[in-house]
């Protein structure tokens, strides 16, 4: 696969689940075209709670952050949750220098999320 962003919506009941599958989220124009995937999903499904599972992904762009507000901001609209899984420390790191680690809940894997935002 080429480093072009592509990503892949999967909604699993109530939660929505965004898959990156690049390794590297840098590409301006990949980035405009799956931030319009995910808001047509989010659109089309609204999900109450959202995972960006970015496993595998050893590289993005501060566009990604501002994706990532963005969809925050739209599911705070209807008491919504978006949450991370599955990033490598080093990226982890990025949100912990901006202060994003105090907006966002992050999981080890995509399944610990899952679990976490089922009902028991």
């Amino acid at each position: 696969m080429d480093e072009k962003l592509a990503v892949e919506t999967i909604s699993e009941g109530h939660i929505g689940v965004v898959v990156f599958k690049a390794t590297s989220l840098s590409n301006s124009e990949g980035i405009a075209i799956a931030a319009e995937q995910i808001r047509e999903f989010i659109e089309k499904s609204h999900p109450e709670k959202l995972i960006f599972d970015f496993g595998g992904v050893k590289f993005f762009s501060s566009q990604v952050l501002g994706l990532l507000l963005e969809v925050r901001a739209k599911l705070q609209a209807y008491e919504g949750e978006v949450v991370i899984s599955a990033i490598e420390p080093h990226l982890h790191r990025i949100f912990r220098i901006t202060n994003l680690d105090k907006i966002f809940k992050f999981f080890p894997d995509r399944e610990s999320a899952v679990k976490s935002m089922s009902p028991n």
